[in-house]
């Protein structure tokens, strides 16, 4: 970016201190201290709803319709009326609120009306209910959680997983298809008729800090979804921390148009929340970074012009072969724009160089394009950086009232956290709790990260791999497996959206890769009559992926950082199974534990394997 024009965005002006300890670690945090924060969230929906009643707050549409929109004042009225509901249902922390629907205003308005009166909510992936075939997760989920209700768009579609998985007897309420034959069925329509009484003040006033205002779950390799605990003072805090960085919502409420969600945290905490805490408007997003749902998206950005816009690198790669070809798409996409952010998995240089040229293309300036790191147990923003970069990567500095704390392990340095915006622990599950925080109560978030410029933590840092997913070759030595997997996808050019890094124990490095389709069938000059496998073993696709590899190892520097083999993976990733979320990001040891015959496969060079290096394409 250096010697380029950058858009002039008012961001926070940080002052970094840190010691070294003598057994080599750091600490690090903000001498400038985090500013004064609400004990709830919905005090700010009430404030806005008395400062702007009229301010759209939310809007909603499917394809190229008209926006539904809810203002402030309506929306503080429908949770009123829900909380009464809510309350009257006996609802409380002991029996929460589970919410198994996709975003929708509908949603959006029960998980408020819900933490107006101290209920917890919990957002489920529907895809759990949809693609499973024994609930195997819900069952889970309600285990440990032991909900009050459930609410789900349309009755019919969920009814089988609720009764499953929940109980027959479960209340539950949907949006449509609502069965006459069965009981403790509610319509929303019939909730939103509820009156609210003073009972509903009284529950919002006992609303303090350390209530829980909602589950989200979170799920390792093959093991159950955790509940991890969110409070008021952890999306209060962490809401502070954000309207700090992204000073100029102070001065412009943000208006987003976004498709993530709201069952992860990067959408359904940070996002959701912030344009409530800034009075903005939030445009819900029905398209995805799909080839299927592209053009929901595309269309929405056509017609709304955002001041903050959040992506996966994936997403942004479609936008850009769009934005490419639409003038009209470009302009109305970076007219108001103020920031771009990227997360879930490393950006490729090429897709951030194309960003930032597409930018410059449209307005004659960069807009600044920026990461941080985070999880669902940090409410999720802890480090972002707004230092304008050449490179992706920089995951910043922390925001204020976090503390860092480096631990060296491996010639690395173990990331830990503390600060008001991080969970208290897991929902009935004292252990996992335990394992979760150190002596010094700081969480141990399981990634690794070095310095951008050795030794000064005020040039930020790299992600270095997730603890749990690096592992050893035979040698002995150690590969940080995400840093390897970001070179890699940013190397191959955008053939392949992501890759899983094998060899452990093993003599050398191989790779699972997961096809970019579009691109692959571009290469072919569409190839329209051809399936994703046959694509695939397209000799003219295995040779520009040979090609590929070859590059990358003439620039790797060692065996730890050298992919010697690698496969095409058509069978796609499995939601149920914990291989990748919904929002796209891959579990690398969740693949390597249901895909062991593609690994032994890819070691034994069946046809498939490309190679390259001792021997050429296989």
């Amino acid at each position: 970016m250096a010697g380029k024009a950058v858009r002039d965005v008012k961001l926070w002006s940080p002052t970094v201190r840190w010691e070294e300890r003598p057994n080599g670690e750091f600490v690090i945090w903000r001498e400038d201290p985090l500013g004064p924060y609400p004990d709830k969230m919905n005090e700010r929906l009430l404030h806005w709803a008395r400062v702007a009643p009229d301010r759209t707050w939310m809007a909603d549409r499917e394809g190229t319709g008209e926006w539904r929109k809810v203002s402030y004042r309506e929306a503080v009225d429908a949770v009123e009326r829900i909380a009464q509901f809510l309350l009257d249902l006996g609802l409380s922390p002991e029996n929460p609120l589970v919410i198994l629907s996709e975003n929708s205003i509908e949603h959006a308005l029960m998980a408020l009306g819900a933490q107006h009166v101290g209920v917890p909510s919990a957002a489920v992936a529907p895809t759990y209910a949809t693609i499973s075939a024994d609930f195997g997760k819900l069952h889970d989920i309600a285990r440990q959680i032991t909900p009050g209700l459930v609410f789900a768009d349309d009755a019919a579609a969920f009814r089988k997983a609720v009764d499953t998985a929940f109980g027959a007897d479960m209340p539950f309420a949907a949006m449509r298809n609502i069965p006459d034959d069965r009981a403790q069925m509610f319509s929303f329509d019939e909730i939103l008729k509820t009156k609210p009484t003073d009972a509903v003040t009284a529950a919002f006033d006992a609303v303090g800090p350390d209530t829980v205002a909602k589950f989200l779950f979170t799920s390792g390799t093959t093991g159950s979804p955790k509940a991890v605990i969110q409070t008021q003072r952890m999306l209060c805090s962490n809401q502070e921390q954000v309207a700090d960085c992204y000073a100029y919502f102070r001065d412009e409420p943000p208006i987003l148009v976004d498709w993530a969600p709201w069952n992860h945290t990067a959408a359904g905490s940070k996002c959701f929340n912030l344009v409530i805490y800034n009075g903005g408007t939030y445009y819900i997003d029905r398209g995805k970074p799909s080839p299927a749902l592209i053009g929901q998206t595309i269309a929405n950005l056509r017609d709304v012009a955002p001041t903050w816009y959040f992506n996966v690198p994936a997403g942004y790669e479609m936008l850009i072969q769009a934005m490419r070809e639409d003038e009209a798409l470009r302009k109305n996409f970076f007219k108001d724009l103020k920031m771009l952010m990227y997360a879930g998995a490393g950006m490729a240089q090429h897709t951030w160089d194309a960003l930032l040229d597409l930018s410059e293309m449209t307005i004659g300036e960069h807009v600044p394009l920026a990461t941080g790191i985070g999880s669902t147990e940090t409410a999720p923003f802890a480090l972002f950086c707004t230092d304008p970069q050449d490179k992706p990567g920089n995951i910043g500095i922390p925001g204020q009232g976090v503390i860092m704390k480096l631990v060296p392990i491996d010639e690395k340095y173990e990331l830990r956290l503390k600060g008001p915006n991080v969970t208290p622990g897991y929902w009935r599950n004292e252990k996992l709790t335990r394992e979760a925080f150190d002596d010094e109560g700081f969480y141990r978030i399981g990634d690794a990260v070095k310095f951008a410029v050795p030794y000064d933590p005020r040039k930020g840092f790299y992600f270095d791999g997730r603890i749990a997913e690096n592992f050893k070759l035979q040698t002995g030595t150690w590969v940080a497996v995400g840093v390897l997997r970001a070179q890699i996808v940013n190397q191959f050019g955008g053939l392949i959206r992501d890759a899983v890094i094998t060899g452990e124990n093993r003599a050398e490095l191989g790779a699972l890769a997961v096809p970019f389709m579009p691109a692959l069938r571009k290469l072919l000059g569409g190839a329209d009559d051809l399936t994703d496998e046959q694509v695939v073993a397209h000799p003219q696709v295995r040779a520009a992926i040979a090609e590929r590899l070859k590059e990358h190892q003439a620039q790797a520097s060692g065996s730890a950082t050298r992919v010697m083999r690698i496969m095409l993976m058509t069978d796609p990733l499995r939601f149920e199974k914990g291989e990748v979320t919904d929002k796209g990001s891959i579990n690398q040891r969740a693949v390597l534990a249901h895909r062991g015959d593609l690994v032994e496969a890819l070691y034994a060079d069946v046809q498939g394997v490309i190679k390259v290096g001792k021997e050429l394409a296989a």
